[in-house]
Parts: structure tokens; C-alpha cells; sequence
């Protein structure tokens, strides 16, 4: 009876999930072209597309995962390998515990008034990038903890035993073993930035200008860094907008190229962790 129980309740999920899936592809599918990809919608123009969503997705997921993986990293092997299990490290803990559950807008709410107005930042993706690394670094750092800690004791002593130093174990024993965990952590947290659209809306803002590049090398340089602190909309701030504007098929077009992006990052997870298995990352 439970098994049975066990099944219909998986079936269901299953089932929910693919008419999802299917009902945005049947709405979206037919907006998937050529142009959609290369161009940016333009009132003035009478174009169409997702070009600079997606540009400023990928400057968005690069400068945070830039940000918070080595900032996240760097903290869970703190806690797990150096501090003292004491107060300082449940307070810690609790606190990123906190921060997980707390609503993305509310980080867009501290980072329009902090990074935006405090720093300067104004509408920028520099701005929604660091907003983002406050949203993901929980994330990060508790996934980071339960790869070291899934690491067996042996490893610490034997490494420890035959005269290495603390921080070369970590380097050369612990970081490698558990680096499917850590990456499965980093990669969850690039989906999480690629779904996220409120806490941008008050950060990075929803402009759809690529940058005009030339022939001069130093000069698309230049232009390429300058576009961090510009305004951007990624492609969940472009969804929302089209949904506001009344424009659901183009909507639904969006939605199909967010489901292939999680699809690709899911696979690309599967992927990397079980190279670093079949490599000896895993223990």
C-alpha cells in the first residue's frame, strides 16, 4: 500500500512536471528563430529578441559565482577545518541558515539602498551581480560544509601523520575529495541566479543594449568591463516585462530558452561531478 502510495505520489511529480514543460514549449516554441536569439527588442526599431537578456545573464551569473564561490569556499573550510565548535560557529551557521529563507526581494530592497545608493552603484550589474552573491553564498558555504564533512577522518590523520601541514592537506586531500560536492553547490547556485528576477529588478535594472563592438581590440576591452556598470536585464527581468506588456507568446518564448538553460546546467552538473569521480576527485 505505501509502495504503491510511494509511486502515484512520484508519477504525479513527474506528470505535473511535463505538462509544464510541455504546455510552454507548445505556447513558445513557435518564437524560437534566427532573429530571436540575435536581436533585442526595440519599440523604435521594430525588432524582437533576447540577444542582450542574454548577455547580461551570462555577465550576471559569471560576476557572482566570481564572487561568492571563492568568498563561500573560503568560509566553510574556515568553520569545518579551523574553528572551534563552539558558539561562533552555530552562530554562524544559524545566521547563513537565516539568509536562505529570507525573500530575494528583500535583497534587492538592501542592495538598491546599500550597493546602489551607498557605493554608487546605481542600476548595474555589478550591483545585482553582488546582490546575487549575498542570495547564493548560504547556499555555497552549506554545501561546501557537508562535502568536507562527508570526507572520511582518515583522510585528515593519514595526510597529517606522514608530516603535512594543515593548509597542504586541505589543498592536496580534503579540497580534491570533496569537489563534486562543492561543485554540485556552485552549480545550484548558478541556477539559482539564472531563475532569479526580483531582487534584480531593483538592482541591475532591465536595459537590453549590447555593447558596440569594433575592430579595435583594447577599445571592445574597454567596452566589454564597461558594461558592468551599466544597466541590465537578464532573461527572467525580460519575462516579466513581456508578461507586464501583454505579450505572453513572446513570454512563453523566453520561458523555453530558461527551461534549456536549466536543462544544460543540470546536465552540465552530472557531468563535471562524475569526471571528478571517474577522475579520483571522489572518495
Amino acid at each position: 500500500m505505501i509502495s504503491a502510495a510511494v509511486y502515484a505520489a512520484g508519477l504525479l511529480s513527474v506528470l505535473l512536471l511535463s505538462v509544464i514543460i510541455g504546455y510552454v514549449f507548445y505556447r513558445g516554441f513557435g518564437q524560437l528563430d534566427w532573429g530571436f536569439f540575435t536581436n533585442v527588442t526595440s519599440e523604435w526599431k521594430g525588432t524582437v529578441g533576447i540577444a542582450g537578456s542574454l548577455v547580461n545573464t551570462l555577465y550576471i551569473v559569471v560576476i557572482t559565482l566570481l564572487i561568492a564561490t571563492p568568498v563561500g569556499v573560503g568560509a566553510a573550510i574556515y568553520l569545518n577545518e579551523y574553528a572551534r565548535q563552539g558558539w561562533l560557529v552555530k552562530t554562524v551557521n544559524f545566521a547563513t541558515e537565516v539568509l536562505s529563507g529570507i525573500p530575494s526581494v528583500l535583497f534587492g530592497l538592501f542592495g538598491y539602498r546599500f550597493f546602489g545608493s551607498v557605493l554608487g552603484l546605481g542600476y548595474s550589474l555589478l550591483n545585482g551581480a553582488l546582490t546575487l552573491s549575498l542570495m547564493v553564498l548560504p547556499l555555497i558555504v552549506r554545501n561546501t560544509q557537508e562535502a568536507l564533512r562527508a570526507v572520511p577522518d582518515s583522510y585528515r590523520s593519514g595526510s597529517l601523520g606522514m608530516g603535512a601541514g594543515k593548509w597542504y592537506m586541505i589543498r592536496t586531500v580534503l579540497l580534491p575529495s570533496a569537489a563534486p560536492g562543492i561543485l554540485t553547490g556552485v552549480i545550484l547556485a548558478a541556477g539559482r541566479i539564472v531563475g532569479e528576477s526580483a531582487a534584480l529588478l531593483f538592482t541591475a535594472g532591465s536595459a537590453r543594449a549590447l555593447p558596440r563592438l569594433g575592430r579595435n581590440l583594447a577599445e571592445n576591452l574597454e567596452k566589454l568591463f564597461g558594461k558592468v556598470f551599466q544597466s541590465g536585464g537578464t532573461l527572467t527581468v525580460e519575462l516579466y516585462l513581456q508578461m507586464q506588456d501583454g505579450r505572453y507568446e513572446l513570454a512563453f518564448g523566453i520561458g523555453c530558452v530558461l527551461i534549456v538553460v536549466v536543462f544544460l546546467v543540470n546536465g552540465l552538473l552530472k557531468a563535471a561531478v562524475g569526471a571528478l569521480r571517474r577522475g579520483g576527485g571522489g572518495h
